[in-house]
């Protein structure tokens, strides 16, 4: 298999099954699926082609696991920005979560704390090696530890989605420290 071509397939998967997926004539159902068959159709018909074997090897070989194949039908974990319920179940989360970025947003979230932005959900890292992973798509990351225990005593709610990224819907900023 040609690996530059599963690492693109992976992208036009990320951004159609979480971000546009009518962009290519697609419909996730209210928790994000859509069949596996009707997706690599749509993905055929614009251009990224991609067989059975190739979105197999997608979803077992992606280290960030973003993808889940159940029954026919295939979602992305976490990250959307169009309408899901990934249907999670609130979870006790362990004393200290991380979340990687760059040093240009350090002053807003300082100020703000971290917020979801365009996506539903803060996504943070169970430990600090993938929180640096995170951090270093975009520069050079700088790694906050984020106080979940406390946040969660104050009635902050956590979700971990099943590929192990942690999710809130907003990180005070009181509860950031740099790492």
């Amino acid at each position: 298999m040609d690996e530059r071509h599963l690492v693109r397939a992976s992208k036009f998967l990320s951004r159609h099954l979480r971000h546009d997926p009518a962009r290519i004539g697609i419909e996730l159902d209210a928790q994000g699926w859509t069949g596996v068959d009707e997706l690599l159709a749509a993905a055929a018909r614009h251009g990224m082609a991609i067989s059975r074997e190739e979105l197999d090897a997608i979803v077992a070989g992606n280290d960030k696991r973003r993808f889940a194949l159940r029954d026919g039908r295939i979602r992305a974990n976490q990250g959307h920005s169009v309408k899901v319920d990934l249907d999670l179940t609130p979870s006790d989360p362990p004393a200290v979560l991380y979340h990687g970025t760059t040093g240009r947003f350090l002053a807003a979230i300082r100020e703000e704390g971290l917020k979801p932005m365009s996506r539903h959900d803060v996504h943070l890292s169970p430990d600090r090696e993938t929180a640096v992973r995170v951090g270093s798509r975009r520069g050079k990351p700088v790694v906050l530890a984020v106080d979940a225990a406390a946040m969660a005593e104050r009635g902050h709610r956590f979700f971990v989605s099943e590929n192990g990224v942690w999710l809130t819907a907003h990180v005070p900023a009181w509860a950031i420290a740099d790492d």
